[in-house]
């Protein structure tokens, strides 16, 4: 007498292939949608727009030749901070100058000053700037950050390092061609 269908092992086999395949659809529908991403940025746009103006802005500090020489006292907030601008050609008369020190993984971390214009030699070329960083939370021990020294005219940028906790005394800064 033959065995019943659901007795032979191979039956089962050849169902199984297509129910775990199932299965796993369902199991990565159900993970899409819990982490869907959604649009990257809404205002795509308006980001494109200003990554091209600090473009520009960059492309006219290097053709004014700028460097800049940036002092910290440190990277807590009221800690002192000094920029001197060398330029091959005469920098725009400029108030105020801001400097940002961005870190790599928190931008609740980064630390902005403003600082304001104490100083100008060389006819306009040597330019001097002094103030301290405002409010920014609190951030654990980080050896790299990027520093940004920007006016509204023109924007220069690198990378600055800590050196035994504290963030190296002076830095000099070139824009890039």
């Amino acid at each position: 007498m033959a065995k019943p269908w659901y007795r032979e092992p191979w039956p089962w086999f050849l169902m199984a292939l297509p129910a775990a395949a199932v299965v796993g659809g369902i199991v990565t529908a159900v993970i899409a949608f819990r982490g869907a991403d959604g649009v990257v940025a809404a205002d795509y746009y308006k980001r494109g727009l200003a990554i091209n103006e600090e473009l520009s802005r960059s492309r006219l500090a290097a053709a004014l030749g700028i460097e800049a020489e940036l002092r910290v006292g440190g990277i807590e907030p009221g800690d002192f901070v000094a920029v001197r601008l060398i330029a091959a050609q005469a920098l725009p008369p400029e108030a105020a100058l801001r400097v940002r020190l961005v870190h790599p993984g928190r931008s609740r971390a980064d630390r902005s000053a403003v600082l304001a214009r104490v100083g100008t030699a060389d006819a306009g070329r040597s330019v001097e700037y002094v103030g301290s960083w405002g409010e920014a939370a609190p951030v654990a021990q980080q050896p790299a950050w990027r520093v940004v020294v920007e006016t509204a005219q023109w924007r220069i940028d690198g990378d600055a390092m800590m050196e035994n906790g504290r963030l190296a005394r002076v830095f000099r800064l070139a824009a890039k061609h």
